[in-house]
């Protein structure tokens, strides 16, 4: 009688030992594995999808911002187009003509609060804050911003006047220190020495 139980307690731990074994192996089988390593792969991919999905609706995948600086006609500041070939100079960008053949000078989003929602290389701050200029139209030779600080400011930062031009003290309030030298022996005086009249010559 001693006897009979050992062996039944060894038949049912063989038993039970033997069903884990072919349970261990059912859930190992290939074929199971194989599928449920598809489950998983499908899943993270529906959730990949999903969370690039949203990011694209709300609008949070980042963009690389384009740069728009150029240099267009005399070495002037200008706005690049998207063709990566035509620079508008910036005084005929938000002007209510589309120079860029997409219209891209003239969008809504560089146009809406100018001069804020201009890019900033596009803008010259005068030295009263109240005003600002086309960074093209600095150091033009033109008293753009009022002051004369668009051409004789320490932030203009301009070279003396040019081959065409006439250094002197401008009686007109448009020029600053130098007058188109056109305007030279026109009989009008254009600076305070009438050195316009008596030296330089057109």
């Amino acid at each position: 009688m001693n006897k009979t139980h050992p062996q039944r307690n060894g038949g049912v731990a063989a038993f039970d030992s033997a069903k884990s074994f072919s349970e261990e192996r059912d859930c190992c089988h290939p074929r199971s594995c194989t599928w449920r390593r598809v489950c998983i792969s499908a899943m993270a991919l529906l959730v990949l999808m999903a969370t690039v999905g949203l990011a694209v609706a709300l609008g949070l995948l980042l963009r690389v911002p384009v740069n728009r600086f150029c240099a267009a006609s005399n070495n002037r500041t200008g706005f690049l187009c998207d063709d990566r070939a035509t620079c508008v100079p910036a005084s005929q960008v938000c002007d209510r003509v589309s120079n860029c053949r997409n219209g891209e000078d003239e969008q809504k989003e560089l146009c809406g609060d100018v001069p804020h929602s201009l890019p900033g290389h596009l803008v010259f701050r005068c030295s009263n804050p109240a005003f600002w200029v086309y960074a093209d139209q600095r150091c033009n030779g033109m008293n753009d911003c009022g002051d004369c600080s668009d051409e004789m400011g320490s932030s203009a930062a301009c070279p003396p006047c040019g081959s065409e031009w006439w250094s002197c003290s401008p009686v007109l309030y448009e020029y600053c220190t130098c007058i188109p030298k056109r305007l030279c022996r026109d009989g009008v005086q254009h600076c305070h020495s009438w050195s316009d009249e008596y030296i330089c010559r057109p």
